[in-house]
């Protein structure tokens, strides 16, 4: 019967310092995420921005059409 109880008590305490692991490491992940996207954004910043400012610039403006 202790093998049993102490059986248990083991598997409950597991299971709960578990989950708080399982918090860590999500967070962990979801940093690395973070910093991921920020370094793709600083790197490919400069290149979007170019590209969002090649296509404005090729679209005109309104009203400076004349009208037929």
């Amino acid at each position: 019967m202790t093998l049993n109880s102490f059986a248990v008590s083991a598997k409950a305490r597991l299971s709960r310092e578990e989950t708080g692991a399982t918090a860590v490491e999500y967070g962990l992940i979801i940093g690395l995420i973070a910093v991921a996207i920020i370094a793709v954004l600083v790197i490919l910043g400069p290149q979007l921005a170019g590209l969002f400012q090649g296509v404005s610039d090729s679209i005109p403006a309104v009203g400076s059409t004349t009208a037929p």
